[in-house]
């Protein structure tokens, strides 16, 4: 599983701009106002040498015993509480508070042990720290007993690289994924869409509790199944509800278990509730999937008793929200009397085996050489890019990588063109390709020119009075 990193500090010190910062997104709010952050928020960390999650707090207020602040502080103790690593935020300009002091007190005291009997560990960030000398600003820092503190600018990135480096050094290389024999697959959808039950008529047993209310499951449950000679691994998962909706601790702490679920599937089966229209909540949920790469089959839970109206009207809005999921195979089923769940399998089966595709860098290259034959790439300035082969970089989405010369001013439009005519052409279906473009180097760059001797030049010379004589 991947580490989970909680970002921790009083109000205003740079959390969110240093949580968009690792996320390499805009999806907390940032601005100059204390308390903007009330919600954890969580996201995928991006650009460090090692997968990890991270989460926004709000601000620490430990001393405060009632109202909203409150209810921040438990928020934050709750997410303290299950972190594998903490990133303690100071403001560099401000120096160091009494509050800082508290606070690093009731990390000490609230933060938990690991199997060694470790205490999680806490690094100190002295943000805002651009244009000052690192020393200085670091210095009284030390007195908080966690260790050397690090200067860091979130608005401006300076030191953050090289403080989440040192986070996750703490951690063990990523497992490997399990065996292409093994698929894991993650049950994903909102509250009460038939998850739970889902997982028991696939097991055959009560397996998992299902109950008529909302947020029964609130952990990722990891069940292995045999079916039909094959091994699997299923993954119960709580359902996401939306942020607004949102109230219990325990139930927000579920959030970060389903991504990670995300994250350590092959297939994620997407359940959506056919007596209830396809929410904009259906629609994050499945941007997230994709955005992760996953492979995925869509269950429309709850079709049975219904008029063949209601299911055409169903259909059409499943096509007119989620039409950015047109590469999956949609099923409509009924966990409960076992409709559809044969045929809803298989389509499991055809998405991990298109996730694990192996694609022969001939035919790749052939497969490049027709789309770029059908329809040319756009020209870039006085230049037309040119694609030269093709090989495969990755599965778990397939990855194709394209190899070439003036690559850099492709628009994303045709790299979407080719990611449609390769699925296409293997015939993949149930998983999401990607194209990456890999500019060739100049062999000519670091030449440097060529002197001429004085003869060279004179014969140069002789030859343009030529040809200027011959055309004129």
């Amino acid at each position: 599983m991947k580490p989970t990193v909680v970002i921790v500090g009083r109000p205003n010190v740079g959390k969110s701009m240093l949580f968009n910062r690792l996320t390499k997104t805009r999806d907390a709010l940032v601005a100059d106002l204390p308390g903007l952050t009330r919600d954890r928020h969580y996201g995928h960390g991006r650009g460090a040498s090692k997968p990890y999650l991270v989460v926004d707090t709000g601000g620490f207020e430990p001393k405060v015993t009632d109202g909203i602040l409150f209810e921040m502080a438990k928020q934050t103790l709750q997410a303290v509480a299950e972190a594998d690593a903490l990133i303690f935020v100071v403001d560099g300009r401000q120096g160091l508070t009494p509050q800082d002091k508290i606070i690093a007190e009731k990390l000490r005291q609230a933060s938990r042990k690991d199997a060694n009997g470790q205490r999680v560990p806490v690094f100190v960030a002295v943000n805002k720290a651009e244009g000052m000398d690192e020393q200085i600003v670091t210095a009284e820092f030390h007195e908080l007993g966690l260790g050397a503190p690090v200067a860091i600018s979130a608005a401006h990135g300076e030191g953050v690289r090289q403080m989440i480096e040192d986070v996750l050094a703490t951690f063990p290389e990523a497992d490997e994924e399990p065996p292409e024999d093994h698929p894991r697959v993650a049950i994903i959808g909102r509250p009460n869409v038939g998850k739970s039950t889902l997982v028991n008529r696939l097991l055959g047993e009560e397996r998992v509790i299902a109950f008529d209310q909302p947020g029964t499951t609130r952990d990722s449950i990891f069940v292995p199944l045999h079916r039909h000679g094959r091994d699997y691994t299923l993954i119960d998962t709580a359902g996401i509800r939306r942020r607004g909706k949102v109230f219990e601790a325990v139930e927000k702490f579920s959030v970060i278990k389903t991504l990670q679920a995300i994250a350590d599937c092959h297939v994620v089966v997407l359940v959506l509730d056919a007596r209830q229209e396809v929410s904009e909540q259906d629609a994050h949920i499945a941007g997230f999937i994709l955005e992760s790469g996953r492979a995925l089959v869509v269950a429309i839970n709850k079709w049975d008793n219904l008029d063949d109206y209601t299911r055409d009207r169903i259909k059409a809005d499943f096509d007119r929200k989620l039409h950015f999921l047109s590469f999956a195979e949609m099923h409509p089923i009924s966990a409960k009397d076992g409709m559809g769940i044969n045929g809803m399998f298989k389509a499991v089966d055809r998405a991990f085996a298109a996730a694990m595709a192996k694609l022969p860098t001939p035919k790749l290259t052939r497969a490049l050489m027709a789309a770029t034959a059908a329809h040319q790439p756009p020209l870039n300035g006085l230049h037309r890019p040119k694609m030269r082969y093709a090989h495969q970089g990755g599965h778990n989405p397939p990855l194709v990588v394209v190899h070439g010369t003036g690559l850099d001013g492709v628009h994303s439009s045709y790299v979407r063109y080719l990611e449609g005519h390769f699925m296409k052409t293997f015939k993949l279906r149930g998983t999401p390709l990607r194209v990456e473009l890999k500019q060739g180097a100049n062999p000519y760059r670091d030449k440097k020119p060529q002197v001429l001797t004085k003869r060279q030049e004179d014969k140069r010379r002789r030859g343009k009075i030529r040809a200027k004589r011959m055309f004129s």
